[in-house]
């Protein structure tokens, strides 16, 4: 047998990915797993069948080159629904290629009493000068989003990353306001942060995630209000599945020399 038909490629972070990985490799797969920084590998298992590349895959030309190198029977994109720009190179490229995709739709929990906004603009009319906003909206939307505010105070939580720090510190929030941390755990942590800061309104994307969970647990337990950034519009693949059925599709590995 061909060796690609035993091969998976996944594109993941660190939260759907090191659990996907797990559930693949007990199925017999030999797996490549794309990060973005190699911090990222500490998260996932080891294995004799897993392999990692670290870095961007790029678009276009570079990424066709980078995919064509390693064919396998699926790339499974699970990259963050906020990602677009990765999504959309991968189904470019994968058409071109007739490379075999498969993309991982994250649950969308339910809103609640949280308000959910289109984009940032709609940020302005529901803050004053008399609230203390929380974002856990990621680096990459900080500056935007605090362009939007009207708040009085700002607080930050982010991924613990050089980049990360330095960005908040640039934009203006005040060191004692930034909070460098991964998710997880049960809320005790988001919970002291809040009370500290006397929060009053949390900002955090749409995403699906344990994360935006939490802040819907902590924003409930605390009587804050909690303002979501809507999720994107998925890529229009016709291969978009929740986890029990991408797995169902992906099945077991064949097995070697069948």
């Amino acid at each position: 047998m061909d060796d690609r038909q035993r091969r998976l490629w996944l594109v993941a972070g660190t939260g759907d990915g090191p659990p996907l990985a797990r559930q693949l490799l007990a199925r017999g797969w030999w797996l490549r797993v794309s990060v973005v920084g190699a911090a990222a590998v500490a998260a996932y298992p080891r294995h004799p069948r897993l392999e990692f590349r670290v870095g961007a895959l790029g678009e276009g030309d570079v990424l066709a080159a980078r995919l064509a190198a390693w064919p396998c029977r699926w790339l499974i994109d699970a990259s963050h629904p906020f990602a677009v720009r990765i999504s959309q190179a991968l189904d470019r490229v994968c058409a071109g290629l007739g490379q075999p995709l498969l993309r991982l739709q994250r649950p969308l929990l339910p809103a609640g009493p949280a308000r959910v906004i289109a984009d940032l603009q709609h940020l302005t009319p529901l803050l004053t000068a008399q609230d203390d906003l929380l974002l856990a909206i990621g680096q990459r939307h900080l500056a935007e989003a605090l362009g939007h505010s009207v708040a009085g105070r700002h607080a930050t939580r982010l991924l613990p990353t050089p980049t990360s720090l330095a960005t908040a510190l640039a934009l203006g929030v005040a060191a004692d306001r930034i909070a460098l941390l991964r998710p997880g755990g049960d809320g005790s942590l988001e919970r002291a942060l809040c009370r500290r800061w006397q929060t009053t309104t949390i900002l955090c994307r749409q995403s699906g995630s344990p994360a935006e969970a939490t802040w819907h647990r902590v924003s409930r337990d605390l009587g804050l209000r909690l303002v979501l950034l809507a999720r994107p519009e998925s890529v229009g693949s016709p291969w978009t599945l929740d986890l029990g059925r991408l797995l169902d599709q992906v099945g077991e590995a064949p097995p070697s020399g069948a």
